[in-house]
């Protein structure tokens, strides 16, 4: 009875009786009864580890689907980074070519490989050039008094003992205070590393004190172990020991980013990219900069941050008003003091705001003369902004130049190409001698070559780097300099020139960017690799 008992309370708990016998029952019941309860507890434990075995494959066969993913997510960052890599290096050394022609400098010539080394040798005329050079650039992060270098250890001891005793003294005497850092590029090194290399300078002539939170000097050890971070050497391709002179104007980025700026559109310009423009474009005090498709003004900021003289147009009359709908989520409508003006404001710098008009690019209202140091501009490629320009749908008689008072102008597609040449002639009519042009040029990647960049006879090209939009599209960041005076008969001097039938080609940009083309290539190079 007691046994049936048990067997009750069991099964009104929903359980097995053999699942809850315990070690004393189980002990005082018969061998025959043992013996099918330790079968059927075997049997139970089977299923339970086929269920277990089950879930454990299910989580494996996840888990490697997840790192497959996670596999070509990472090659793909490898590509974009190595493609990022290329250009920043390149939009890097023009963006210091230009500032060292602007304060003075060059690279050494015993820098064959500054495109493939972070670090970079340049020959400065004085150290106030050099603070000048570093309060302008957002690519170099610091700049250094070289005194020795070399390719091991050793060569760069030798190099230190070279140096010049006169012109270490000033900085190493008893009264002075400093600090020695490592800086190493793609590795990193332990602290006993680091103390180690410290104390091998122990022959240059330190006098002063220590001071490793406020020293008046500072001297750096700097280690270049490549580009490669899945090639990374064991001992560094050079070495260099310099004193700290300044640092970059990385922070800008940040401060000048687009996500706090007030006034904001589809097209706004990286912050980033703004200022190597600027840069690029050599703008400098008190010079007059020009941007003919101004938007929400970002490029005049950066100008602006240099103290130039700002001034733009745009065909775009919700835009240079500040009226129509807003570009930020959760907000329907711009503000009411949504504009360019409360931008420069933003940043203390509207005192330099000139003005912005609503104007056709194609149609420049200028008289004849040389207003611009400089014109820098993004001009729209058809695919977040439209190319627009205002026109007529009758044909207007050959020989009238102005349109009746009458006419009602349309907004008529505007081509790339016409757009690109309207635009060089314009610099090359306003930019003063010396003045700079500085504008993006969407390509076609597979049919792009040097010859479709558009060509002048009053403008010299100065650089052409690349970024990538997609696997099949880029834009390049053109920067031409005005080499002599402008003359009526070079208005249609481009007609004439070997570039302008090739870039008629990417009159088409826009349905090449949003052409299924690139998305049916990718899906055929991923099948053939499987």
């Amino acid at each position: 009875m007691r046994r049936h008992r048990n067997t009750q309370q069991m099964k009104e708990q929903g359980k097995k009786p053999s699942d809850q016998t315990n070690e004393e029952e189980i002990g005082s019941l018969p061998e025959k009864e043992f013996r099918v309860i330790i079968v059927k507890m075997i049997q139970n434990l089977g299923s339970r580890m086929e269920k277990i075995q089950e879930t454990l494959n299910k989580d494996l066969e996840e888990l490697k689907s997840k790192q497959t993913m996670m596999n070509n997510t990472i090659n793909k960052i490898k590509n974009s980074l190595e493609g990022v890599n290329s250009r920043i290096t390149e939009a890097e050394e023009r963006e210091i070519k230009s500032l060292l022609s602007l304060f003075g400098g060059q690279f050494t010539n015993s820098q064959e490989t500054y495109g493939k080394s972070p670090f970079w040798i340049l020959s400065i005329p004085s150290e106030d050039i050099a603070r000048n050079l570093m309060k302008r650039t957002v690519c170099a992060k610091s700049i250094f008094e070289l005194w020795g270098h070399g390719k091991s250890p050793e060569e760069l001891y030798n190099s230190l003992k070279n140096y010049p005793v006169e012109k270490m003294v000033p900085f190493l005497h008893s009264d002075s205070t400093y600090k020695i850092k490592i800086h190493t590029f793609n590795k990193t090194l332990t602290q006993e590393e680091k103390i180690k290399r410290i104390e091998a300078l122990e022959f240059l002539p330190f006098e002063g004190k220590v001071n490793l939170k406020k020293p008046q000097h500072i001297f750096s050890i700097l280690e270049d172990y490549g580009l490669d971070p899945n090639c990374i050497p064991e001992n560094p391709h050079n070495i260099y020991f310099g004193r700290w002179i300044a640092d970059g104007q990385r922070e800008l980025i940040e401060s000048y980013s687009v996500k706090k700026r007030h006034f904001i559109g589809n097209t706004s310009m990286d912050a980033g990219l703004s200022f190597i423009m600027a840069n690029h474009g050599k703008v400098k005090e008190n010079d007059i900069v020009f941007d003919p498709f101004v938007g929400t003004g970002g490029l005049l900021i950066a100008s602006a941050h240099f103290g130039a003289y700002v001034y733009g147009t745009d065909i775009d009359y919700n835009t240079v008003h500040g009226l129509g709908k807003a570009s930020r989520k959760n907000q329907k409508w711009r503000g009411p003091d949504e504009n360019i003006r409360a931008n420069l404001r933003q940043y203390g710098l509207e005192k330099y705001y000139l003005d912005v008009l609503v104007s056709d690019a194609s149609k420049p209202s200028w008289r004849k003369g040389t207003y611009f140091d400089a014109v820098i501009t993004d001009p729209p490629y058809g695919i977040r902004e439209s190319t627009r320009r205002t026109g007529s749908q009758k044909e207007i008689p050959k020989g009238i130049e102005k349109c009746p008072e009458s006419h009602v102008p349309v907004s008529l597609s505007y081509h790339l190409s016409d757009m690109f040449f309207d635009l060089l002639n314009f610099a090359a009519e306003t930019l003063v001698l010396g003045g700079r042009l500085v504008y993006w040029l969407p390509v076609y990647t597979p049919e792009y070559t040097e010859e479709m960049v558009p060509w002048h006879p009053c403008l010299t090209l100065i650089s052409n780097c690349e970024q990538k939009l997609s696997g099949r599209t880029s834009r390049r960041l053109i920067t031409m300099e005005k080499v002599k005076g402008f003359e009526n008969r070079d208005q249609y001097s481009h007609l004439l020139s070997d570039h302008f039938l090739p870039y008629q080609g990417h009159n088409s940009f826009r349905e090449k960017y949003f052409s299924g083309v690139t998305k049916r290539i990718a899906k055929e190079e991923k099948s053939s690799q499987e």
